[in-house]
């Protein structure tokens, strides 16, 4: 499993010669939108989290180029549907096996809607368990104790959490959050993107290890292999 960071909560997952796209934003990221091309990204299956445009923004264009499936929550995946794209819908609980692995669909807290500011539905996060790798997408979220949920039926390999504060969990939260969900090897993201949310990666990075976890921040383009 190869998990590539495009900045924000962006990610490009490559499992079994399939890719996925989380919560594509790049266009409108004034940090990454010169350094990558979404007309060469790749997306067999594009997963959104929840509605905001800053996990959204990409994700009409580049399934209409490559014919992504969009999987998410039921709203969500009616609003693209309408637009005339293929969708797998989603809710809190449920899984599904795809030809990559199975995806269950997670409680997250936070406020999903859409640019226009029409209803997202209930946003969320996503397990993923590969052939051989098992991965958490937390999304946009608070710290919640529904994390403890996780470990139950799943032992993870990486949590990707977010740990910019503000809008989501900060470092202290993403800390516990690991504890939570039973994974000491952590990616960051949700961090720095606009002023409310930039961090001391050092700092962070040091509190992490303090409290014998790994916390990984990759740059733009930069890729983890599993």
């Amino acid at each position: 499993m190869k998990i590539t960071h495009y900045g924000h909560s962006t990610f490009a997952i490559e499992v079994k010669g399939i890719n996925l796209l989380v919560d594509p934003f790049i266009t409108g990221n004034e940090k990454v939108k010169d350094k990558v091309n979404i007309e060469e990204l790749k997306a067999d299956y594009i997963l959104l989290t929840h509605a905001h445009q800053d996990h959204t923004l990409d994700a009409e264009a580049i399934a209409r180029k490559t014919g992504a499936v969009i999987i998410s929550n039921y709203e969500i995946t009616s609003h693209y549907e309408k637009k005339g794209l293929e969708v797998h819908p989603l809710n809190h609980g449920g899984k599904w096996t795809f030809d990559f692995g199975t995806v269950k669909y997670v409680n997250a807290i936070h406020t999903s809607s859409f640019p226009d500011g029409s209803y997202g539905g209930q946003p969320g996060g996503f397990v993923i368990e590969g052939e051989h790798k098992n991965i958490y997408i937390a999304g946009d979220t608070a710290l919640t104790m529904d994390m403890k949920l996780i470990p139950m039926h799943t032992k993870l390999d990486l949590a990707i959490l977010p740990i910019g504060d503000n809008f989501t969990m900060g470092i202290e939260d993403a800390i516990i959050a690991s504890d939570f969900v039973g994974c000491d090897k952590v990616l960051g993201c949700h961090y720095d993107t606009f002023g409310y949310i930039e961090i001391d990666h050092e700092e962070a990075k040091r509190k992490f290890y303090e409290k014998g976890k790994d916390l990984m921040l990759l740059e733009t383009g930069e890729s983890l292999e599993l």
